[in-house]
C-alpha cells in the first residue's frame, strides 16, 4: 500500500472549482418522443472545494445535490458550465486522460447494495478499480485490497463473501473501501449514512474522518441530515430547487444563518436538552417542481419575509461577509 499522506496546515488551495454548472434533463412525450420540457435539476451553481476539507451540501430531497456530485464526476454529462479539478478542466478530458482523472475522483454511493455486483465477492469488487487501471501485480493488488478492508474495519475472510452476507453498515464500509482503493484525492460522499442506524452512522462517520486525516482526502459530503453535516463538514452549501442559496463555514452557518431557508432548516434541528425550546420556522406550501420553478427567487412562495422584488428578480449569489455567500434580496 502507498505511503499515507499527512495533511498540511498551510493555507489550502482550491482543489475543485465549479463554475456556472447547469444540468437539465429532457422530458419527452408523444409517439416521436419529442422534448416537451426540461427538468432544471441544477441551475447555474458555482462554488469551490479546498484541498483537505469536507464540503457539506444540504437541502431537501430533489434539490439537485446528487445531480451535482454525479455531474462533477461525469457520471452524467453536464448541460453547461465547468469543473476544474487540480488545475484540469474535467469536462474537456477524453479517453485515456479521463480514465487517469477518475483515479483521483471517486464516489461513495447512497445505496451500497445497489452499487455492488451481487455475483462478485467483495474482495474482487474492491480490486476492480486496481485491475482496470493496471496498478501493481496481481499479488500486490490482493494485498492492497486486504489492507484497505482492514482500514474500514473488515477482516481478511470477508473478502470471499458476497454482498448479501453483510449488514447495511458493513456494505457501506465496503463502498468506502472500494472508493479508497485507488488512493484518490477527492471523494464524493452521496448520503453515505442516510440508510444506516444512528449508532452505525457514527461509526461510518468516524471512519471517514480517520481516513481523511491519514490519507489527506478531500470530501464533498451530500446529506439532508443537518446534525451529520455539522459533525463532519468544514464549510457548508445550502441548496433549494437547483440553486445554491447560502455557502459559508460550518460554525458561521449554524450560529448565524442569513437566508430564510437556511434559518428554517436550522430551526428544525432537535436539541438534546428537553428544557431548551427553540422557536421553529414553519414553512407553508410545498417545494416547487424543478420542471416549472417560480420566477425570481425560487424560495419566495414559501418565504415568511418575502418582498415584491423577490417574485420579480432572481437574487445574485454574493459575498455579504468574509467567506459567507447568500442569494437573498434582504441581505
Amino acid at each position: 500500500m502507498s505511503k499515507p499522506v499527512t495533511r498540511k496546515e498551510s493555507p489550502k488551495r482550491d482543489l475543485v472549482i465549479v463554475k456556472n454548472l447547469v444540468k437539465y434533463f429532457p422530458v419527452r412525450a408523444g409517439l416521436l418522443q419529442r422534448v416537451t420540457a426540461w427538468v432544471q435539476a441544477v441551475d447555474d451553481i458555482s462554488f469551490t472545494i479546498r484541498e483537505g476539507e469536507t464540503f457539506g451540501l444540504v437541502g431537501e430531497s430533489g434539490c439537485g445535490k446528487t445531480t451535482i456530485g454525479r455531474t462533477m464526476l461525469r457520471l452524467i454529462e453536464p448541460t453547461s458550465g465547468s469543473v476544474t479539478f487540480d488545475g484540469q478542466e474535467v469536462f474537456a478530458l477524453r479517453g485515456r486522460e479521463m480514465k487517469e482523472m477518475r483515479r483521483n475522483m471517486q464516489v461513495i454511493f447512497q445505496d451500497p447494495y445497489a452499487s455492488l455486483d451481487p455475483r462478485m465477492p467483495i474482495g474482487e469488487s474492491v480490486m476492480e478499480g486496481l485491475n482496470v487501471h493496471g496498478i501493481g501485480t496481481p499479488r500486490e493488488r490482493y494485498e492492497n485490497m486486504l489492507e484497505i478492508l482492514k482500514k474500514v474495519g473488515l477482516e481478511d475472510y470477508h473478502a470471499r463473501r458476497y454482498p448479501h452476507e453483510f449488514s447495511g453498515g458493513q456494505r457501506q464500509r465496503i463502498g468506502i473501501a472500494r472508493a479508497l482503493a485507488l488512493f484518490p484525492k477527492f471523494i464524493v460522499c452521496d448520503e453515505p449514512v442516510s440508510a444506516l442506524d444512528v449508532s452505525i452512522q457514527s461509526q461510518v462517520l468516524n471512519i471517514l474522518k480517520d481516513l481523511q486525516s491519514e490519507f489527506g482526502l478531500t470530501y464533498m459530503f451530500i446529506a439532508h441530515n443537518l446534525s451529520v453535516v455539522e459533525h463532519i463538514s468544514d464549510r457548508v452549501g445550502v441548496m433549494y430547487v437547483g440553486k445554491m442559496v447560502e455557502l459559508t463555514g460550518r460554525e458561521e452557518l449554524y450560529e448565524n444563518p442569513l437566508h430564510p431557508y437556511s434559518k428554517a432548516l436550522m430551526s428544525a434541528i432537535p436539541i438534546a436538552d428537553p428544557t431548551v425550546k427553540r422557536e421553529r420556522t414553519l414553512l407553508k406550501g410545498d417545494v416547487p417542481s424543478p420542471l416549472n420553478p417560480p420566477k425570481g427567487c425560487r424560495f419566495h412562495p414559501r418565504c415568511p419575509v418575502a418582498i415584491d422584488k423577490c417574485s420579480l428578480e432572481e437574487p445574485l449569489f454574493k459575498e455579504v461577509k468574509a467567506d459567507h455567500w447568500v442569494a437573498c434580496w434582504l441581505q
